[in-house]
């Protein structure tokens, strides 16, 4: 049973026991229903309206998802390294993230960036240092 209906049944109540409205708790009774009836039907109104709105946030969502998936593709995860590189929709690597050790921000930068050796985090202000020489996979 909805507010609605609870404060419409409590108004026949009302009237079922023969309350007087031109009496002073008649008069305060019909005034406080009259109230209730008003909030019912208010709260009604807003949760149609968040009902909307609760519609219209699912679908930007979901155009955002389908946003992101065409700018920045799959994100492979490897768990072996800190570093995490993010391939665009034609396959080229633009772009690298890295976890800051000293404050655990995840910075974001241009692939040009990591042949510098070095980023400064900007949360912090820590100098992350990156080796980008390959590794040598013979042992001798």
């Amino acid at each position: 049973m909805t507010t609605a209906e609870k404060v419409a049944y409590l108004k026949g109540l009302a009237e079922g026991y023969g309350t007087d409205p031109s009496t002073k708790e008649g008069k305060l009774l019909t005034t406080i229903l009259d109230i209730l009836e008003d909030l019912a039907l208010d709260q009604e109104d807003l949760n149609g309206s968040l009902a909307e709105l609760e519609e219209g946030l699912d679908a930007v969502s979901d155009d955002l998802e389908d946003v992101e998936d065409i700018l920045f593709g799959d994100v492979e995860e490897d768990e072996d390294e800190d570093d995490e590189q993010i391939e665009d929709w034609d396959g080229e690597t633009v772009f690298y993230e890295c976890q800051c050790p000293n404050c655990g921000e995840t910075i974001t930068f241009e692939e040009s960036v990591l042949a510098g050796g070095s980023i400064q985090c900007p949360s912090c202000g820590e100098e992350l240092e990156f080796d980008t020489e390959e590794p040598d996979d013979k042992q001798e």
